[in-house]
């Protein structure tokens, strides 16, 4: 375990001005909560320990403007390790670092920078370059400052192409969910006229049927009644005939009796009755009156012939 404790409780014994010397201190964590307390240790030397990682909290250490770190075993640093903004001076030498945290882009104060054995990336490692002098380690603060940058812009950017690719698939799901929707308003829009139109020709159906149905019925009545009213329409004639016929009836009987009643007057002894002498008077004048109007019909067939 880290023996950071017991320094702990000595550190304003080890700050002298603004400096915290924590070297060869066999320490196997940082005693960060110690060192937030001590606002005035911005130049803190934590070389020659047992350092494998930096805790999260240490990026909170941001008054620090000068840090050893060499000759440890750290691997990586935090992610957040861009936020120590007034780093100018970063010691890392002989450490276990492959990589950088893309945050360290934000240390623009860095001024200086030593990362030689370290087993860095190869790409890193020839911008860091040798760092065997003064001027070499201030060119690999700004090399390594710049090449972060740009793998922070990179990363920047393809987390913009990444957010504009989610954006526009997102657009699309719309767009397609909108269509889909559109469509299924459109089927059911035609399924709902298919509907009223299948009702509608039901509606059509049924009434052409009803009135079939009637209309047949109707024929069946008026059939029924027809010969009923052809038997009566000849009625008329029928009557009038019958009529004619019993009129006719009527004078031959009257004709009959007439002759009756004139044989009886004639042959009979009844001849003398008053009623008789009149018949046979009326007889006799309707005799001479025929035979005058046929003697007269000759002296005109005479006369006309001449």
């Amino acid at each position: 375990m880290s023996r950071g404790g017991g320094k702990g409780q000595s550190l304003k014994d080890k700050l002298d001005g603004n400096e915290l010397d924590l070297s060869l201190c066999d320490l196997n964590e940082v005693p960060v909560r110690e060192l937030a307390a001590l606002p005035k240790a911005t130049v803190l030397d934590l070389s020659c320990n047992n350092l494998i990682s930096l805790p999260s909290d240490f990026c909170s250490l941001m008054h620090l403007v000068k840090l050893d770190l060499s000759k440890n075993r750290l691997q990586q640093l935090p992610l957040d390790f861009g936020r120590l903004v007034n780093l100018q001076h970063l010691d890392l030498l002989n450490n276990r670092l492959v990589t950088l945290p893309v945050s360290f882009a934000q240390l623009k104060n860095l001024k200086w920078l030593d990362l030689k054995d370290n087993p860095l990336d190869p790409v890193l490692a020839k911008v860091a370059g040798d760092c065997l002098d003064e001027k070499q380690c201030k060119q690999a603060a700004v090399k390594v400052l710049q090449h972060m940058k740009a793998i922070q812009s990179e990363q920047d950017r393809q987390r913009q192409r990444k957010l504009q690719a989610e954006r526009e698939m997102e657009k699309k799901r719309e767009a397609e969910q909108r269509a889909k929707e559109a469509q299924e308003r459109e089927l059911r829009k035609r399924e709902k006229a298919e509907e009223k139109e299948r009702r509608r020709r039901e509606y059509d159906a049924q009434k052409a049927a009803k009135q079939e149905v009637e209309k047949k019925t109707k024929k069946e009545t008026v059939q029924t009644r027809k010969p009923a009213s052809s038997s009566r329409a000849p009625q008329p004639p029928r009557h009038k005939h019958s009529w004619s016929r019993s009129v006719l009836r009527i004078l031959l009987f009257l004709l009959l009796c007439v002759l009756c009643v004139l044989a009886t007057c004639k042959l009979t002894e009844l001849q003398r009755q008053p009623l008789c002498v009149s018949v046979n008077t009326l007889y006799e004048d309707v005799v001479a009156a025929l035979q005058n109007h046929k003697t007269l019909q000759n002296m005109l067939q005479q006369n006309s012939q001449q």
